[in-house]
């Protein structure tokens, strides 16, 4: 009892003091709140992904259904919800936590330049009113997410330098005055959002390019990297770790190529990674659960159609091959994902 008795006693010095100090402080008729002991700070909001899509393509025919690799366990389902059109040699993008898109493309006879929007986390299916401005085919896309997606190049006819823009949320399009720097099909595209887009390889009157066309956000300025990528390619995959490095992977040289190269942000330095595909191929198509890993899906090995998943998980870029596999074995279908709130 004596310790009590003692304890009590400091309790009441401690209150007096206290008491007296307020009196002589400059906050006085401050109301001063204790915070709670479990009290704890909230974390800070980080980028969750969901899924990856991989929509249309050709394989001895044409294709509309769109399969959903759900990021958590990298399991494949098919949606109910289809392209407008079956097709391949399109252009996608996402607004990720928000909807996917798909432009342009043909069906082997005719060209097309409609845009299907798929909606998350539903995945229901409209088509846009706004349409690319021509209908064109073998072109790419990229995306500065929570404010537009870009088409790049392709060909109408003729091939294009042409950078059409959706702008979200009304999906409205405009056509940029600044264009690639020679009209070209077959690129790869990736976005490193709120900051640039990146259009790399592909063909054009010379030739298969090597050079990656860099689009500044938010004033659409194009410039060339002095960069390049590894070999002249065209008909590679490319997707990207957000805020860290694009990567372009796959594509045709003169023969079907393995190498997957990285172009790393905010430098534009590009390195060739160790890691290479499961198996050389072209016509591919990517997407990536941005800041976990990127994702190369079917092609064509020069042998044969794929159905195959390649995956290069960004904190070592090591690649694995996922059990899943496409419904179809494919080649110029194109991909997007929904990485939550970029």
């Amino acid at each position: 009892m004596p310790r009590l008795t003692q304890a009590i006693k400091n309790l009441t010095r401690l209150t007096s003091l206290s008491t007296r100090v307020l009196a002589d402080s400059p906050f006085q008729g401050t109301a001063f709140v204790q915070r709670p002991p479990s009290y704890t700070v909230p974390p800070f909001t980080v980028a969750t992904g969901v899924a990856g899509y991989a929509a249309g393509g050709n394989a001895a025919g044409y294709f509309s259904n769109i399969d959903r690799i759900a990021f958590a366990a990298d399991t494949k389902t098919t949606l109910s919800a289809t392209l407008s059109v079956a097709k391949t040699n399109t252009a996608a993008f996402a607004n990720s936590g928000v909807a996917g898109y798909v432009g342009g493309g043909d069906d082997g006879g005719s060209l097309y330049s409609g845009i299907d929007k798929v909606a998350f986390p539903a995945d229901t299916k409209t088509t846009l009113s706004a349409t690319l401005t021509t209908a064109a085919t073998s072109l790419s896309g990229l995306a500065n997410s929570g404010v537009a997606g870009y088409v790049a190049g392709g060909d109408d006819g003729v091939r294009l330098s042409r950078l059409d823009k959706i702008t979200f949320p009304a999906d409205t399009k405009t056509t940029l005055s600044a264009t690639l720097s020679t009209a070209r099909s077959a690129t790869s595209s990736f976005g490193n959002s709120a900051v640039a887009g990146y259009v790399a390889g592909g063909v054009d009157s010379t030739g298969r390019l090597s050079a990656i066309n860099k689009i500044a956000f938010p004033a659409d300025t194009i410039t060339t990297l002095s960069a390049t990528l590894t070999a002249a390619i065209r008909s590679q995959a490319a997707f990207a770790n957000n805020a860290v490095a694009g990567y372009a992977a796959g594509g045709f040289t003169g023969s079907a190529s393995s190498v997957v190269d990285k172009i790393a942000f905010p430098a534009d330095t590009k390195t060739t990674l160790i890691a290479t595909l499961t198996s050389a191929r072209y016509d591919l198509y990517g997407m990536a659960n941005a800041s976990t890993a990127g994702y190369t899906l079917g092609g064509e090995t020069g042998a044969g159609r794929l159905n195959s998943i390649d995956k290069i998980t960004f904190a070592a870029d090591t690649k694995t091959t996922l059990s899943a596999t496409l419904t179809n074995a494919v080649v110029n279908a194109s991909g997007f994902a929904d990485s939550g709130i970029l």
